[in-house]
């Protein structure tokens, strides 16, 4: 009975196949991937709004307790000296136009996305620091 919390799975070589390549896509292709996978086979992606739910209830039984924050809006608020690099970033990860993506870096302080997930919003913030951009999570 012990063993079965620490057994390993094993997965097949197809379901790792198509792991990393889920795993690899853009922003964009990923956005598109869903939109397919909703008009043709009906699957939606599971709602956030549970979790949300069960962070505010968490915090009812201490009397003091802060909802931990599940969604981030990701705004850039400088370019630095990498400017191209930065608007190519912007674009990949908008799927801006290059004129609409270089409009948007120099509007700076620029909401690149609102209501990211956590770890969507990490990444992107990782994307755009790696090109030059300056980033907060708010």
């Amino acid at each position: 009975m012990s063993d079965e919390g620490t057994a390993t799975v094993e997965y097949s070589a197809d379901a790792k196949e198509l792991g990393d390549k889920i795993a690899g896509l853009t922003l964009k292709e990923a956005k598109e991937l869903s939109d397919y996978l909703k008009d043709e086979h009906g699957i939606e992606p599971a709602s956030g709004g549970g979790a949300v739910m069960v962070a505010a209830a968490a915090g009812d039984g201490d009397g003091g307790g802060e909802a931990v924050k599940t969604e981030f809006d990701v705004v850039m608020t400088g370019f630095g000296d990498q400017k191209l690099a930065v608007v190519k970033a912007v674009k990949a990860i908008t799927g801006q136009s290059l004129m609409e993506a270089k409009k948007l870096v120099e509007a700076v302080p620029a909401t690149i996305k609102e209501g990211a997930p956590t770890e969507e919003a990490e990444k992107i913030k990782a994307d755009l620091e790696a090109a030059g951009a300056s980033v907060e999570l708010k």
